[in-house]
């Protein structure tokens, strides 16, 4: 039987960004340095594929440092935490890395600078989310304030109007992000923007490239998990700028065939978390239904590596 035609459009840059990588290796070395179990404070990064291969090598998951011994090490994951729990595990005298993405620690390090000059913080991004209590966790409760929408910024009850700061979380929607910037600069004039873009290099490169992708497209898969902040970005980026079917999906298995029917064309990316093998896992899906041309859509070229933390480090 002859399989249909249909082009898939891959998305460059996609998948895993500097932060995620340099996370996913201080567990692997923190496992080949100290043995297993060690122990990590929340998910490293938002994906199950990833989490299920460190927990194979004996890496243990868990939502609280209360829930670790005091005898093993552990690892705060790349979203950051709150200062109040490294400052308990130092209490514990417990051996600890945190992987806090680079850009992420940027975030909390502007937020501490302006804090320390008298200005209460606003933070824009989603209630719940691990980067934003990290973020949050910095200062002293009541400092930071959290709006999520253009909305909140009417209702937002701040100190004093003439003596604030804004920061965002690294992996939010960079439209959405500006009109809720634009709404903050509206209300309050005179507040402080950070001296460069919060939102990470990484979730702005996948966004271009997503907006590029999606008017070729008759529909798009996101490959990612429910949990990751930056894959469901991408998802709401596709729908907005064009294409019509837009599917998030954690495995090849995750896809809904049925509601891709008749179509001719596909792009496919991936969020910051998800591994490259997925996506090709993803696109041998397609071939075994579908004659496939892969065409890339590439709007960025990404170098970046961020270092590791020098415990772990080899003496050269």
């Amino acid at each position: 039987m002859t399989k249909p035609p249909l082009t898939l459009y891959l998305a460059a840059p996609r998948g895993f960004c500097a932060g995620v990588d340099r996370a996913i290796k201080i567990v692997e070395m923190a496992l080949e340095k100290w043995g297993a179990p060690v122990y990590v404070r929340h998910e490293i990064v938002h994906n199950k594929y990833v989490v299920d291969g460190l927990r194979a090598k004996g890496a243990v998951f868990v939502e609280e440092l209360q829930d670790c011994p005091d005898d093993r090490p552990v690892i705060f994951s790349a979203h950051g935490v709150p200062k109040a729990v490294p400052a308990e595990a130092a209490k514990r005298e417990m051996i600890y890395v945190d992987a806090t993405c680079p850009l992420v620690s940027k975030v909390h390090i502007e937020a501490a600078r302006h804090h320390d000059n008298g200005l209460q913080m606003i933070m824009i991004g989603h209630e719940g989310h691990p980067e934003t209590i990290g973020t949050m966790g910095q200062l002293p409760e009541g400092e930071v304030l959290l709006v999520e929408t253009v909305e909140d910024v009417a209702t937002v009850e701040v100190r004093d109007p003439e003596r604030l700061a804004f920061v965002t979380q690294t992996t939010l929607s960079v439209d959405d992000t500006i009109d809720i910037v634009a709404a903050l600069q509206a209300r309050f004039p005179k507040i402080v923007g950070p001296h460069k873009e919060d939102i990470c290099y990484a979730t702005t490169n996948r966004q271009e490239a997503v907006k590029a992708m999606a008017p070729k497209c008759d529909a798009m898969l996101v490959v990612g998990a429910p949990n990751s902040s930056n894959s469901k970005r991408l998802v709401e980026v596709g729908s907005k700028a064009g294409c019509a079917y837009s599917q998030l999906v954690q495995r090849a298995p995750d896809i809904d065939w049925r509601s891709l029917d008749g179509i001719s064309s596909v792009g496919i990316t991936a969020g910051a978390s998800a591994p490259e093998e997925l996506i090709t896992e993803v696109i041998d899906a397609f071939r075994d239904r579908y004659d496939v041309t892969v065409e890339m859509v590439e709007t960025a070229v990404e170098n970046v590596e961020f270092k590791v933390p020098r415990v772990l480090r080899v003496p050269a």
